[in-house]
């Protein structure tokens, strides 16, 4: 039979071995976290969203160059929709920015944390360069092929061109998609379209860039940097005003149950 001070002695080591666990178990919770695996979670899904983004739309482009089969129409077809079908995706993971103007203007607005906003805006750049990427290796485009965007006239004129599409984009991204009292499910079919008519507007004089990531995946993995300034801060400065202005009109009069009555489509069908 066991004497007491081995009983004690036992107590006592399982006590530092359940503790030496519980302390493993806490270091370990403190790096995968339900936040950061959610964080994570939310990087994958703009990464790939804005790769297929990329892959589906530069290849339109690059397809149409090469064999003449996919016709400009095409080509903005092709944008509008895969944008489309990426938001309903994963929007209900990340949000679907995709764009690292959205990402900014979501931000200025106090409608995304600051402290996220830079890692969104690396996980769309990484997806719009891998996009670029693997479509140069599978294609080989050269040089006169370049899928990017560049100005087929002046550098202003396409500068004020995308700050005007990138205004269009965020106040239909902020009345059809983001406010609560817009009809939710019809929201990816807004913006799809409203990329379409834009790329079918400025398309030949800009190329309907709308977003920075877009345009520098192309020039990094083609090493074509004309006008690149233009592409940058002119979404920017268009999404901004867009999603300002939008919110000077976002407060209305009517009684809230007014304005959301009809606000689910499905319900109505």
């Amino acid at each position: 039979m066991a004497s007491q001070s081995d009983h004690i002695e036992k107590d006592s080591i399982s006590k530092m071995e359940d503790g030496g666990a519980s302390s493993v178990g806490a270091e370990g919770s403190r790096f995968c976290s339900a936040t950061v695996v959610n964080c994570v979670q939310r990087l994958i899904a703009e990464a790939v969203g804005t790769f297929f983004i990329m892959f589906i739309g530069c290849g339109s482009i690059v397809g149409n160059m090469m064999h003449s089969t996919v016709t400009f129409p095409g080509i903005c077809t092709a944008w509008g929709l895969v944008v489309t079908a990426m938001v309903y995706a994963v929007a209900h993971i990340s949000g679907a920015h995709f764009n690292p103007a959205v990402t900014i203007t979501f931000t200025a607005l106090g409608k995304f944390p600051l402290k996220e906003a830079p890692l969104y805006i690396v996980s769309q750049l990484v997806g719009a360069i891998f996009g670029s990427g693997v479509l140069y290796l599978l294609l080989n485009p050269k040089p006169e092929q370049f899928y990017g965007t560049i100005p087929v006239g002046s550098v202003i004129q396409s500068f004020v061109l995308e700050i005007i599409i990138s205004f269009l984009l965020m106040f239909v991204i902020s009345g059809a998609f983001a406010d609560t009292r817009a009809i939710g499910e019809l929201g990816g079919i807004a913006i799809g379209a409203t990329i379409l008519l834009s790329c079918l507007t400025a398309g030949p004089i800009s190329g309907a860039s709308m977003n920075p990531a877009r345009s520098i995946g192309p020039a990094i993995i083609m090493h074509n940097y004309k006008a690149l300034w233009a592409y940058i801060f002119g979404p920017v400065i268009g999404m901004l005003a867009g999603g300002f202005t939008y919110k000077l009109i976002k407060f209305l009069d009517k009684p809230s149950q007014d304005v959301t009555k009809n606000s689910t489509f499905l319900k109505n069908i």
